[in-house]
Parts: structure tokens; sequence; C-alpha cells
């Protein structure tokens, strides 16, 4: 039942039956899945665990987050929601109980039934923590003053003073968006959506000719790009026109990207979604790589003062930085390959420990000079910070150019580099110095 409704049922006849039998279904597999973490039987502790955790997620914020990120670990992406009404699925742990006792005094179960039964259980659990459709813009009407955006989750927005402000609405009806309009009594104005991506092109002779007048930029296109896990979501699909004093205003449905606006001074302006938070620019590999070159600095900082196991040290140094960038980039790396991603952070993970505790022990072995090894650890910091704020401001559009951000990038990272280049290479002439000194110099 769990895997029919989770993947037919609620796509087909989303609503509140649909959503309900998921949760009855779940609270009837549950306490017999978790049973199985107990050593010993423990069908009624685990009955009321699972009525207890049910109502923690359902009715606290804290219990949603909590589910979501378990959710995340097992399933991938989710978002569980806190929803009270949810509650009215609790008695299916009678059901559960009853199935416990029916089958309570009968024989046990053969245990290949139980190693074919287990996986499909937990993947029919699993997918109940499915992350929910982005929020999207789908269609735009014009109802007399007022205009309507219709969302593909049943709620909408309403503005009535041209787009300037706007109200959540809650969908009765169904969405008629259109993708092209020509203004009322200007026949000659015409507006119209592109074609899977985002922008809006202008006739201004009936529809013979049309020139693109909104489209965002390279730079804004990348950086929504990096806010949506799903860039195929990134297209305008419907807009509406409606006259007003001085002109008219063209409202725009970008799917999850919101809504743009043309005011009557012909300016447009991308509203997004009316006051919420913007979702975060992804710079998961910015932060990778500005990782990376920390760890490079210390390893390397530190392998300049060796006096002894240069060579050996310098191949652990390598391992260990790589296994900690296999751990960094393993989420962009294996990012359509979400099953490998697990084993390869553990790998990356283990990697650059085990390659790490070498180098600190060749490093004490081999008598490593202690300013070198303190300027790495100094400087590391100051070698992400350069390497990857750089970008955060790529992200909130200053630089508005993620050319400009990479250039910036680089050159704070090498001023950084040098600057602790030529620290390290003045200790190592001291160090030369004194040596050298030392062997010619009487005993005393």
């Amino acid at each position: 039942m769990l895997l029919v409704n989770d993947h037919l049922l609620k796509q087909a006849w989303p609503g509140f039956v649909t959503g309900k039998l998921s949760d009855v279904a779940g609270l009837v597999a549950a306490p017999a899945l978790l049973a199985l973490l107990f050593w010993r039987r423990a069908d009624l502790v685990a009955t009321v665990l699972t009525g207890a955790l049910f109502a923690a997620v359902k009715t606290t914020e804290t219990g949603a987050e909590l589910a979501s990120q378990a959710w995340t670990l097992v399933a991938g992406p989710s978002r569980v929601l806190a929803d009270p009404t949810d509650l009215l699925a609790l008695p299916a742990l009678a059901l559960a109980w009853w199935v416990r006792r029916r089958t309570l005094h009968h024989p046990a179960s053969a245990r290949w039934r139980i190693i074919v039964t287990m996986p499909l259980a937990v993947l029919a659990v699993t997918a109940t923590g499915a992350a929910a459709p982005p929020l999207s813009a789908e269609a735009v009407e014009v109802d007399g003053s007022r205009i309507h955006v219709h969302t593909n989750l049943g709620s909408g927005m309403t503005s009535a003073d041209g787009g300037r402000t706007w109200t959540d609405t809650t969908d009765d009806e169904d969405a008629r968006g259109q993708s092209a309009q020509c203004v009322p009594h200007q026949a000659t104005r015409c507006y119209q959506v592109l074609k899977d991506r985002l922008g809006v092109e202008q006739s201004d002779d009936s529809g013979n000719t049309w020139r693109t007048v909104w489209a965002p930029s390279g730079d804004e296109l990348e950086r929504l790009t990096r806010q949506h896990d799903d860039a195929s979501a990134l297209r305008s699909l419907s807009l509406a026109v409606q006259p007003q004093e001085g002109g008219h205003i063209v409202v725009v449905a970008n799917g999850v990207d919101g809504i743009t606006v043309r005011d009557t001074s012909d300016t447009w302006r991308r509203v997004g979604w009316p006051g919420a938070e913007p979702a975060e620019v992804d710079l998961g590999s910015e932060r990778s790589v500005a990782l990376f070159l920390a760890a490079c600095m210390v390893f390397g900082a530190a392998g300049a003062g060796l006096r002894q196991f240069t060579v050996l040290y310098t191949g652990f140094a390598m391992a260990a930085c790589l296994g900690l960038l296999l751990l960094f980039s393993a989420d962009s790396v294996f990012g359509l390959m979400s099953f490998l991603e697990p084993p390869f952070s553990l790998f990356g993970l283990l990697a650059g420990l085990s390659c790490g505790v070498v180098c600190l022990v060749l490093a004490i072995v081999g008598r490593a000079r202690p300013l070198p090894a303190a300027v790495g650890v100094l400087a590391a910091p100051l070698v992400y910070l350069g390497a990857y704020l750089p970008f955060e401001g790529w992200s909130r559009g200053a630089p508005g150019s993620y050319g400009v951000a990479v250039a910036v990038a680089v050159l704070a990272t090498g001023l950084v580099v040098l600057a602790s280049a030529a620290v390290i290479r003045n200790d190592a002439r001291r160090a030369s110095s004194y040596f050298a000194g030392s062997s010619t110099s009487s005993p005393t």
C-alpha cells in the first residue's frame, strides 16, 4: 500500500485521503520494523515508541526537522512537515497490535521470507519520506483589478495594486493561464514567454516579429540554477497583462523562481516569492576547493620544514589532501549517483585521517622546524577565506560576474601563499646558516 500510494495514487489524486493513507500504512508497518532493533522481542515497546515518535514529528517543528534529516540520510533529500491532522492515523497502531496478536501463536516464519520481505518493507517506509515537489508558479490570471498567480501546490498569491504587494491565497479552481497575451485595447503590443527557459518576448506589430525584452543574465541564471535542485523547472510558464493608468503591467509565472513583474514605466523586476527568503546558492564545489587548498597549505608548510623523510612525507601528504578532497566533494561529484556518495565519503575520511596521522608522525620523526608548521596552521584559514569569500559575495550579487570572483579568489589565495612561502624561505635560510656555522666552529 505504501509503495502504490506514494508512487502512483498521490500523483494521480493528491489530497486528504491519499495523504492520510500513507500515514495509516506506515503506522501498521513501522512497529514490526522497529521491533527488529531490539535484542529481545519487544512488540509493545516498539508500538508505543512508534506512536510517540509519530506524534512528536507531526506536532513539533523540532521533531519534523529531525525526521527530515533522518530521512535524508536514508532516502536522499527529504522534507517532513509537521501536521497535527496526521494524528488521525494513530488508531492504525491498534491494527498493528491486532496483527501481532493474530500471529503470536503461529509458527515462526521461514528465514527466507524475512530476508525477502524486509528490504521491501524498508523501501516502502522510506518512500513516505520523499521530498515534496518544490513550489512552482504555474499560471497567472487577471480578474478585474486583481492579479492571481496559481502554484502547483494548491496555493496562490494575489495582488490588488499592480504587483507591488502580494498576499497568500488558496486556490479553489484550476488555473487557466496563457503563454501569450496582447495588451487590451492595444492589439499591436503583445507579449509571450520564451519556450523552455526564463524570459519574455515582445511584439509591436501584432505578433509578426518578436524581440526579447526580459531574460536573466548568464550570471543571474547560474545563481538561479544553483539555488534550485531541478534546473529544468526554471522556465517561464504563463503571463498576464493588466491595463493600468498610464500604461499596463505584465506579470509572469516563472516556475520555481516565482514571479516577475513589468511595471508601467517598462521596468522588469524579478519578485521571486514575496515575503520568503531566497534559497541559498549552492557553493559546494567552491567550498570543497577552498578546504582542499587550506589542507594543502597545512601539509605543504609543515613539509617544507622537514629535515628527513621529505619524499615519503610528500607522498602521504598528497594522499591525505586527495582523500580530504574526495570527502569534501563527494556530494558534488556523486550527486547524480547518490548511492555512491556515502562509501566514497567514508573512504575519503579514512584516507585523509590515516595519511594525516602518518604525516604527523613523519613530521615529528623528521624533526620538522616549528616555524613553517606554525605558518601553515595560521595561513590555512586565510587561504580558505581568500578562496571562498569571493564566491560567497558572488552568490549575493557582489561581484556580479563569476569570472571576477574567480580572479579575486586566485589573487587573494596567491598573496597568502606567496607571503607564507617568503616567511618559510627566510626561516630555511636562517636554519642553513646556523647549521653551516655550527659545523665550522670550535667545540667549547
